[in-house]
C-alpha cells in the first residue's frame, strides 16, 4: 500500500469502476425496504456553487447511510432546465437558450460524478427535453377537462425587466424575485390552475408531516391561511348595488365608520371616469406589485369616492374609500373599516380624519381607550344596539345568524390562497397546449407534445415565439398559445419522473408506487412555499389522475443552511462598491482568527472587510468547488461541508477548516498504512483484554452508538465526524503491538472506515479493499455494536434537557433503561432544568446519552 495519500488517483480509480459496475443503478425490489432520497435538483446555470456541494454530500451521505442499512436506495439526479437565465444568457451570449443549457448541463454533470455522488444516472432526466414536458401538456388538458384549469382576464404582477408575469409568492417587496425591477399590475389573460380547491386538503395534510421542520409547516399554514368569518353586504346609497366584504370579527361590526376598496375595484373604476384625481391614484397603485403580507409595513393611502354605503344593521351611512391596502386579488377586493379594533384603520382613519368609534370593551375592566391605538382584543360589546353585553364570541353567532335571517350574509371558510396563475410571457419554457379557433373558442392542441422551437434568436424584446407564424398560425383561423408554464409547473412533479424516466405510454406507470413517496427530501428553506407547496399540490392532481397512490410527495423534509463567507470590497468614486473574492485576498487575523486586515494580492494594498454574507456572485465572494476539488480531492471537500456546521445551520466558509479536513485524512490513510504494513493480525481474544484494551473497545462502541444515531436519526454530520475523529485519535495514541492491541487497532480501524463511508467514499473505497474485503463498499453492512464491549464497570452519560447539554452521569454498565432515567432526572444540576416542568418523555440512547424533553 502506497503509504502516501494521492487523493486524484484514488477517486478517478474507484469513480471508474463505480462506472463500470454500475454500482449505484436503483432497480424495483418489493422484497426490499425500498428508500428514495431526493436533493432539489440544480438549474443548470453553468457550474456548481458551494450551496450545490452542500446540499448534494448531505443527500449522499443519507443515501449511503441507509444502503448500508440494507434498503433497496434510489438516488437520482436531473435539471431543472427552464426558465430566465437562460435566455439573458442567450442575448448576452448570441448562443440559443437551448445551446447554453445543454452545454452548461453537460459540465456540470461532470463536476457531480467528480464529487462521487451516488447517482443512477440512467434516471437522468432535463425539464426542457420533449419525453418529459409532453407529459405535464398531456395532464394540463386533463385538468383543462376536469374545470381545474382555465384560463380568465386578470390583474397581475408584470415584471417590466422579465416581460412576464409573477405569481403573488414571486413578488418580494414588490419587486420581481429575480430581475429586482419594480412590479406593475396588468390586467392580462391568464391561464390559472384551481389550487383552492384543494385548500382544505392542503392545509389538513400538513399534519401527515411530522418529518417536516415546525417552520415550514408553519409557512404554509400561514400562506394557506384558512379563516372562519361572514360574509356580508353594504348596500350602496340610492342604487341596488351591492358591495360584499368578508370578516373574521363581526363582533365589530357596529364599529365600522368606512368601507374601504381597491383601486381596481369596479365601484372604484367607474368612479374614476368622472374623478381625475381617484383616476391618478389608481394609476399609481398599479405601480409596484403588492402582497398581502407586504401591506402590513407600506404607507397607508386613500381618496374618497364621494359615495356612501348602507350599514347592514344601522342603516347609517358610511363613507367610501379607495386605498392602496386593499387588493383586488384578495377576498372580494373590500373591506370594512373598524378604527377603534384595528390598527391598521385606526392609523388611516386619522389621517383622513375618519371617526373612530369603540364597541368592544376589555371583559376585566382594565384600560381598553382607543385614545392612542386600537382596541384589538376580543371583549365584551358596548355601543351595539340589541347585541350589547355579548362576548365577543357570542357575538360572532349572534350577529351572522341575524344577517342571515336579513338576507345580508353569511358564515363562510375562506383561505388566503389564491389560484396559481401558471402563464408566463417567455419563450424558454415548456409551451402551454392549447389553442384558440375562429370562434374564440380554446381547445387542446392535438399534436402532442407541443414542441418549443428551439433554433431561435433571443433578442430581449419579449418572447421570439409571438414573432412566429410558423408556431402559432395553425390555419383555418386557429392561433396555438404561444405563453409557456412557469417553470415551477415542471419542478412540481419530477420526483415522480425520476422513478420511470423512460415511460413512454403513460405519464408515469407502476415503478411510481413502488418508489413514491420520496422518504427523504433535501433543499433550502427559501423553498418553504413556492415548490413544496405547489409539488404537494401537483401529487394530489397526479394521485386523482389514479397515476400515484401516496397523498404526499416527500415524507420527511431537510432543509439545509446557506454557505457563507467573508466579503471585501473598496468603494468606487460614484459610491459604489467594487467586491474582491476570497482567493484574490491575503488576511491578517487575530488570535481568535478574526479578520483584522486584508489586502489585494493584486497591487497589495488595503480593502475593506464587509460582513459574513451568503455567497453570491453580486458579493464575489463564492468559492469554486472544483479548485479545491483538484487541489484537496473530492472527499475533503465532502468532508469539510459536513464537518463545518450542523446540516439545518449556516456554514461559515474557513480555508483552515478545509486544510484540517485535509489533514485528517491523510492521518487516516497514514495510519491504516503503518497498521497494514505491520503483517497479518490475529484474531481477538475478548476473555484476556487489559484495562487499557476494554477502553478502547468501550471507545470503539460508544462511537459506533454515536455515530448510528448522528447520522441514522438526528443528521447531525458535524457530530459523527467529530465522533470518528476523536476514535482516530484514541487508535493513535495506543501504542500496544501484542496480538490483541493489533487486532483492536484492526477493529478499530475498519469501524472509523465503516463510519465515514458515507461521507467521504473513496478513501474509505480503497481502504476497504486494503483491508482484505472483497465487496463494494456500498454494500457493506453498518458496524454493529458489542453489548460484551459495552459492560464495563460504570460508563459516563451526557445528560441533556431539551436538547441542550446539562450534565454528565456514571451509571453502572449493565444499568437498565429505568436505572439510567432516575439517575438523570435525579441529577442536582438537572434538576434546575426541568424543577415546575412536566416530563412529556425521557429518550435513552444506550452508551450515549439521555434526552429529558419537558415543557
Amino acid at each position: 500500500m502506497n503509504p502516501l495519500y494521492d487523493p486524484s488517483s484514488i477517486e478517478t480509480d474507484v469513480q471508474t469502476n463505480w462506472k463500470s459496475t454500475q454500482a449505484f443503478k436503483a432497480t424495483e425490489d418489493p422484497a426490499r425496504e425500498k428508500f428514495y432520497c431526493l436533493s432539489m435538483f440544480p438549474y443548470p446555470s453553468g457550474k456548481l456553487h458551494m450551496g450545490h456541494v452542500r446540499n448534494y454530500t448531505i443527500g449522499d451521505v443519507i443515501s449511503r447511510y441507509q444502503r448500508m442499512q440494507g434498503k433497496n436506495v434510489m438516488q437520482p439526479m436531473g435539471w431543472d432546465a427552464f426558465g430566465l437565465p437562460a435566455e439573458n444568457a442567450a442575448i448576452k451570449s448570441g448562443m440559443s437558450p437551448a445551446e447554453w443549457t445543454r452545454s452548461n448541463i453537460e459540465y456540470m454533470k461532470t463536476q457531480l460524478q467528480r464529487l462521487g455522488f451516488a447517482y443512477d444516472w440512467d434516471r437522468e432526466l432535463a425539464t426542457c427535453d420533449p419525453d418529459y414536458y409532453q407529459w405535464e401538456q398531456w395532464l394540463f388538458t386533463r385538468l383543462v377537462d376536469k374545470g381545474l384549469a382555465y384560463r380568465k382576464t386578470a390583474t397581475v404582477n408584470w415584471d417590466p425587466v422579465d416581460q412576464t408575469v409573477l405569481a403573488n409568492e414571486q413578488v418580494i417587496d414588490g419587486k420581481g424575485w429575480r430581475s429586482g425591477a419594480v412590479v406593475e399590475k396588468r390586467d392580462i389573460e391568464q391561464w390559472f390552475l384551481r389550487i383552492t380547491d384543494y385548500a382544505q386538503e392542503l392545509l389538513d395534510d400538513l399534519d401527515k408531516l411530522p418529518g417536516w421542520p415546525d417552520r415550514v409547516l408553519t409557512q404554509q399554514r400561514n400562506w394557506i391561511g384558512r379563516s372562519e368569518g361572514v360574509q356580508m353586504n353594504f348596500q350602496l346609497e340610492n342604487s341596488d348595488e351591492r358591495i360584499s366584504i368578508y370578516t373574521t370579527r363581526p363582533d365589530t361590526l357596529m364599529g365600522v365608520t368606512y368601507l374601504a376598496v381597491a383601486a381596481e375595484h369596479p365601484t372604484s373604476l367607474r368612479t374614476a371616469k368622472s374623478n381625475p384625481e381617484l383616476a391618478d391614484f389608481i394609476k399609481a397603485c398599479k405601480k409596484g406589485g403588492v402582497t398581502e403580507a407586504e401591506m402590513e409595513t407600506m404607507d397607508k393611502k386613500g381618496i374618497a369616492l364621494g359615495l356612501n354605503v348602507i350599514h347592514p344593521i344601522s342603516g347609517e351611512t358610511i363613507p367610501l374609500y379607495a386605498a392602496n391596502f386593499v387588493l383586488m386579488a384578495y377576498g372580494t377586493g373590500a373591506v370594512m373599516a373598524v378604527p377603534g379594533h384595528d390598527q391598521r384603520d385606526w392609523e388611516f382613519a386619522g389621517k383622513y380624519g375618519i371617526e373612530r368609534k369603540q364597541v368592544i370593551f376589555s371583559t376585566d375592566g382594565s384600560d381598553c381607550s382607543i385614545d392612542k391605538a386600537a382596541f384589538v382584543e376580543k371583549g365584551v360589546l358596548k355601543n351595539s344596539g340589541s347585541f350589547d353585553g355579548l362576548s365577543s364570541e357570542d357575538a360572532f353567532d349572534a350577529i351572522a345568524d341575524w344577517l342571515e335571517e336579513q338576507g345580508k350574509g353569511e358564515k363562510q371558510i375562506h383561505f388566503r390562497l389564491r389560484d396559481w396563475g401558471v402563464s408566463r410571457q417567455r419563450y424558454w419554457g415548456c409551451p402551454i397546449p392549447m389553442v384558440t379557433d375562429a370562434n374564440g373558442e380554446t381547445k387542446a392542441a392535438s399534436d402532442f407534445p407541443v414542441r418549443l422551437p428551439e433554433d431561435v434568436t433571443v433578442d430581449g424584446s419579449g418572447s421570439p415565439l409571438k414573432k412566429m407564424p410558423e408556431f402559432y398560425d395553425l390555419g383555418k383561423g386557429e392561433v396555438r398559445e404561444t405563453d409557456t408554464f412557469d417553470t415551477f409547473f415542471e419542478s412540481s412533479w419530477y420526483y415522480a419522473r425520476y422513478c420511470c424516466p423512460d415511460a413512454s405510454e403513460s405519464m408515469l406507470d407502476d415503478r411510481a408506487k413502488y418508489w413514491l413517496p420520496v422518504d427523504q427530501y433535501i433543499g433550502g428553506i427559501e423553498h418553504a412555499i413556492l415548490h413544496l407547496l405547489y409539488a404537494r399540490f401537483f401529487n394530489k392532481l397526479m394521485r386523482d389522475e389514479g397515476l400515484v397512490e401516496n397523498d404526499e410527495p416527500f415524507s420527511n423534509l431537510l432543509t439545509q443552511g446557506m454557505v457563507i463567507a467573508e466579503t471585501y470590497y473598496r468603494t468606487n468614486d460614484d459610491g459604489s462598491r467594487e467586491w474582491f473574492n476570497l482567493a484574490d485576498i491575503t488576511v491578517e487575523r487575530d488570535e481568535k482568527g478574526i479578520a483584522i486586515r486584508a489586502t489585494l494580492n493584486a497591487d497589495g494594498k488595503s480593502v475593506t472587510i464587509g460582513g459574513i454574507e451568503k455567497m453570491s456572485k453580486s458579493k464575489n465572494n463564492g468559492v469554486d468547488p472544483q479548485s479545491l476539488i483538484d487541489r484537496y480531492g473530492a472527499d475533503t471537500v465532502r468532508l469539510y461541508t459536513m464537518f463545518a456546521a450542523p446540516p439545518e445551520q449556516s456554514l461559515e466558509w474557513s480555508d483552515a477548516g478545509v486544510e484540517g479536513a485535509y489533514r485528517f485524512l491523510k492521518r487516516l490513510w497514514k495510519l491504516s498504512a503503518a497498521h497494514l504494513e505491520a503483517g497479518n493480525v490475529p484474531d481477538l481474544n475478548k476473555d484476556e483484554l487489559s484495562d487499557a484494551q476494554q477502553k478502547l473497545r468501550l471507545k470503539i462502541h460508544v462511537t459506533i452508538n454515536k455515530v448510528n444515531d448522528d447520522i441514522g436519526r438526528r443528521y447531525t454530520f458535524n457530530t459523527a465526524i467529530a465522533a470518528t475523529m476523536e476514535l482516530i485519535n484514541a487508535l493513535s495514541h495506543a501504542k500496544d503491538e501484542s496480538e490483541n492491541g493489533r487486532a483492536i487497532m484492526r477493529e478499530g480501524l475498519e469501524t472509523a472506515i465503516l463510519l465515514l463511508s458515507p461521507i467521504v467514499p473513496h478513501i474509505t473505497e480503497v481502504l476497504w479493499h486494503e483491508f482484505d474485503h472483497k465487496e463494494p463498499m456500498i454494500d457493506a453492512a453498518w458496524p454493529e455494536v458489542d453489548e460484551s464491549a459495552l459492560l464495563q464497570d460504570e460508563i459516563q452519560l451526557i445528560v441533556q434537557v431539551n436538547g441542550k447539554l446539562r450534565a454528565k452521569i456514571m451509571v453502572p454498565s449493565d444499568a437498565d433503561r429505568k436505572q439510567i432515567e432516575e439517575s438523570a432526572i435525579s441529577d442536582e444540576n438537572v434538576q434546575k432544568f426541568i424543577v415546575d416542568k412536566e416530563i412529556k418523555k425521557v429518550i435513552v440512547v444506550p452508551g450515549r446519552l439521555v434526552n429529558i424533553v419537558v415543557s
